[in-house]
């Protein structure tokens, strides 16, 4: 599995940003209020990245040999993927509040509460990214020297078990 590129995190984070300007461009120009998000989402994306970060922890303590178990491989590779699909959920978030603020402050008159929830939203989007990379990185393992396929000068290379 291949780590999180930051250029997929820019890209998604760009297109949230997008979004989100044109959500509230979209529903001022209808003449409706602004979108505002929950003060809940915050937490949940605080929360979110714990339990990515704790549940990446066991399997680094297995891989460094801190703990005395085997790294259970699908663990592992359950764990690194949520960890990735919370750091594009939180580049799209992080993108969307962003687009929100943009929105918000280019106004002439912006509702305090609006730039509270958006500003913690964005913040915590941002803790979320950071706590799913680290999550991804904690659940890597070191590249095995037998893990490379034989080449057309090694020994082995186009030998089936058949032979």
């Amino acid at each position: 599995m291949k780590r999180t590129s930051a250029g997929v995190l820019i890209a998604v984070g760009v297109v949230g940003t997008l979004l989100g300007f044109g959500l509230d461009q979209l529903l001022t120009s209808a003449g409706r209020a602004t979108f505002t998000p929950s003060l809940l989402l915050p937490v949940l994306l605080i929360l979110l990245g714990a339990a990515d970060v704790l549940f990446a922890l066991p399997i680094r303590r297995a891989i460094t040999g801190a703990d005395s178990r085997p790294v259970d491989p699908f663990r592992a590779v359950r764990v690194a993927m949520l960890a990735k699909a919370s750091s594009i959920v939180a580049a799209v978030v992080a993108g969307v509040a962003l687009g929100l603020l943009v929105f918000l402050l280019t106004r002439p008159v912006a509702a305090v509460g609006s730039v509270v929830a958006v500003v913690a939203t964005l913040l915590a989007a941002l803790m979320l990214l950071a706590a799913a990379l680290v999550a991804e990185h904690l659940c890597t393992i070191r590249k095995d020297d037998d893990d490379e396929h034989p080449g057309p000068d090694e020994p082995g290379y186009g030998l089936s078990h058949h032979d």
